[in-house]
């Protein structure tokens, strides 16, 4: 039930504690600590010289390791909780697609039963429910049969069928979409602009009832566009202007380096959430695949670090996993250890407002990962139990 965590540079919110010690207590942070201090009958962990940083969270994942939270199953939960645990990731936002209804009351069931279960993986931080209420012209790789706008009655049902949804991403332009971010703000529940084509009046309007973050910015929607001869600032703008959030793919495809500098430049560490999108095939050989559940997902190939439709039409989500969003957010976008850290920990643990994450400080959660130089993780430790360690 203690840890002593030696041997390591301690990577707080604003700055490196060389050579550090950390300390855990049934399963939470003790203290951090500059020079080493004692701490009877602790399992000691040695960092090897490497970098301790808190867990990453990931707001937005669909799955990785052969399994999508849509297929039906609690195991399939878990077993995304554990293959994304090998990358650092020790908190997640499992993230529907859209679908028939049923499915995704379904899909809530097994989220219970899994948060009850888990033990081996990243913690789940509720659910966060992508669609249906989408622009069909910004669909992506979601599947179209199923797009529709906001129905109260449908979301009034789901809502009262579960307490474990936390976020919903929705096109902010559709009818009836403002009085549905109203309501989610009144139910505590995160309200996200996605796959939209709104323009800044509509993204504005959305923004002062309840839409606090831009989902996958870039990606299924509009920048700036022209009706009858006139230009307006799209959703893209419309996120850069207003004091909203932004969550990224930085998996390196999504989003080339020059929009990762822009983004980062204009928005900051402090607005910023690295996501992976992942889907099933992240941590997996590259070939055939499937979006979506094994019943009625659509079919997609993996090549070239992400997933495609068929005809390459489209990305259909990404294979990434959160070391690789903070390797590259360093590598090709230029940004310090400290702020691509702070991407994947700080600022998603506010967005949620998961107060007892993000950081490494005395009473907080023992959600910790160790690193080596190339951002390749050593050790995943959730909740002060180790759930992963590197074999050598």
């Amino acid at each position: 039930m203690r840890l002593k965590i030696i041997n390591g540079d301690i990577i707080t919110p604003y700055r490196y504690i060389r050579n550090g010690v950390l300390l855990v207590e049934n399963g939470v942070i003790l203290g951090v600590h500059e020079e080493n201090v004692d701490f009877p009958d602790a399992q000691i962990i040695n960092a090897n010289g490497n970098y301790i940083a808190p867990g990453f969270i990931d707001l937005h994942v669909h799955g990785g390791g052969g399994h999508d939270f849509m297929d039906g199953s609690a195991e399939a939960f878990l077993a995304i909780a554990e293959t994304h645990a090998k990358y650092g990731t020790t908190s997640m936002v499992p993230t529907t697609l859209t679908s028939e209804k049923e499915d995704l009351l379904q899909t809530l069931d097994f989220y219970k039963q899994a948060n009850a279960a888990n033990r081996k993986g990243a913690q789940f931080l509720g659910m966060h429910l992508e669609g249906p209420y989408f622009a069909l012209s910004q669909r992506g790789a979601q599947d179209p049969r199923y797009i529709r706008n906001p129905d109260p009655a449908e979301y009034e049902e789901v809502l009262a069928y579960s307490s474990s949804i936390t976020r919903w991403s929705a096109a902010p332009e559709l009818p009836g979409a403002i009085e549905f971010g109203r309501r989610l703000r009144q139910k505590g529940i995160l309200a996200a602009v996605a796959h939209t084509d709104a323009i800044y009046e509509e993204v504005l309007e959305a923004y002062e009832n309840g839409y606090s973050l831009a989902t996958h910015l870039y990606s299924a929607m509009s920048g700036v566009t022209r009706r009858n001869a006139f230009r307006y600032a799209g959703t893209i703008e419309s996120a850069y202007l207003l004091d909203m959030d932004v969550e990224i793919i930085a998996d390196g495809v999504h989003l080339p380096a020059p929009l990762l500098k822009l983004i980062y430049k204009i928005k900051g560490a402090d607005r910023i959430a690295l996501i992976t999108d992942a889907m099933r095939a992240a941590g997996m050989p590259e070939g055939e695949s499937t979006l979506g559940s094994l019943k009625n997902g659509l079919k997609v190939i993996v090549e070239d670090g992400v997933a495609k439709l068929p005809d390459r039409t489209s990305f259909a989500g990404s294979v990434s996993t959160t070391d690789r969003l903070v390797r590259n957010m360093v590598h090709m976008a230029d940004v310090s250890l400290l702020d691509a850290v702070r991407m994947m920990t700080v600022t998603p643990a506010r967005i949620m407002g998961a107060s007892q994450k993000g950081s490494l400080a005395a009473g907080k959660d023992a959600d910790i990962v160790i690193f080596d130089q190339d951002i390749r993780v050593q050790m995943t430790i959730v909740q002060g139990k180790i759930i992963y360690e590197k074999q050598v």
